[in-house]
C-alpha cells in the first residue's frame, strides 16, 4: 500500500512540474522582456527581433512592428550601432543583462573579438548588425550566440545557416 502511495505522490509530483514548467518560462520571458525594454531603450512588444545565420556568421536585425513608429525605430537603430561597438570590443554586458546569464558563443566571441566583424546597416522599420568572420571557431561561436537568442526570444527562425 505504501509503495502505491509513493508512486501516486511521484506522479502527481511529475504532472504538477509540467503544469510549473510554463509558467515559469513566462515568468522568465517577461522578466527578460524587462530587463530587454530598460537595456534595449524600446519597448519589446512594439517590435519584431531576427537572428540570421549565415556562412560566415549571421545577422541581428529587429524591426519596429509598426511602419508609422519612428520613435522605436530610431530607438532600435541607436541601440544597434551601440551594439556593433560593444561586441567589436568584446563587451557582452548587454545581452548577459537581458537574459540574465551568459550566452551560448560569447566567451569564443570574446576571446577572437579581433576575428570578427560588426557591421551596423540600417533598414526601413529599424536596423541590423552583420557579424563575420573567416576563423572557423569564430563563426561556430556567432552561430551558438545566434541560436541562443533564437530559442530566448523564441523568433521562430532557421536554427540552420539560411542562403
Amino acid at each position: 500500500m505504501r509503495s502505491i502511495f509513493l508512486a501516486v505522490m511521484l506522479l502527481a509530483g511529475s504532472f504538477a512540474s509540467a503544469t510549473e514548467c510554463p509558467m515559469h518560462q513566462d515568468h522568465q520571458n517577461a522578466g527578460m522582456a524587462a530587463r530587454g525594454n530598460k537595456a534595449m531603450g524600446f519597448d519589446q512588444e512594439k517590435t519584431t527581433h531576427h537572428f540570421l545565420l549565415k556562412d560566415d556568421g549571421g545577422i541581428i536585425q529587429v524591426e519596429a512592428k509598426d511602419p508609422q513608429d519612428q520613435e522605436s525605430r530610431d530607438a532600435i537603430r541607436g541601440h544597434l550601432t551601440h551594439i556593433a561597438v560593444l561586441f567589436s570590443r568584446g563587451d557582452f554586458d548587454i545581452p548577459m543583462f537581458i537574459h540574465d546569464r551568459m550566452p551560448a558563443g560569447v566567451p569564443v566571441m570574446k576571446e577572437l573579438k579581433d576575428e570578427i566583424t560588426y557591421k551596423y546597416e540600417d533598414i526601413d522599420r529599424g536596423g541590423k548588425v552583420i557579424l563575420a568572420s573567416q576563423n572557423e571557431d569564430a563563426v561556430e561561436a556567432i552561430h551558438d550566440f545566434l541560436r541562443f537568442q533564437i530559442e530566448e526570444h523564441r523568433t521562430g527562425d532557421a536554427l540552420m545557416i539560411t542562403p
